[in-house]
């Protein structure tokens, strides 16, 4: 579901294999998350990162971060906030934020992703004006 100011939600059940020996979400698993709501997010806005390579374009991650509040355990219900933040010539930020809970929202972590564009050579080049156009909500 869409909701104002370009947010993204999407909803993820803690499965076993998320979780460490204490039974909390491992930390790295947190970035998978993020991949969710950002892959989720594209294909909302009209198109999913698949078809974003088939037009010959790669989003690699360039740098992240992720800020820690709480932990995520097993069978948890999570909501994943999504949202582009800076777009610039050739990079996009992507935001994030993951709550417990639909109706209580315990925020457990924040976080975002940069990422480059890139042609199938490996090259950095202009984000194309289809891609532009999805990332500013518009879509194709």
């Amino acid at each position: 579901m869409t909701q104002d100011l370009g947010v993204y939600q999407t909803n993820y059940r803690v499965l076993y294999g998320d979780v460490d020996s204490m039974g909390v979400v491992y930390y790295g698993n947190y970035f998978r998350l993020f991949e969710r709501g950002r892959a989720e997010l594209l294909r909302q806005r009209g198109l999913g990162y698949k078809e974003v390579e088939e037009r010959g374009f790669i989003l690699p991650v360039t740098e992240t971060h992720c800020h820690y509040y709480q932990s995520a355990r097993y069978d948890d219900l999570l909501l994943i906030e999504t949202r582009v933040g800076l777009v610039k010539r050739a990079s996009v930020r992507f935001e994030y934020e993951i709550f417990r809970g639909m109706e209580d929202r315990d925020r457990l972590v924040t976080g975002f992703t940069l990422h480059a564009c890139l042609n199938p050579s490996g090259r950095i080049v202009r984000l194309p004006e289809f891609l532009l156009q999805l990332l500013n909500g518009r879509k194709e």
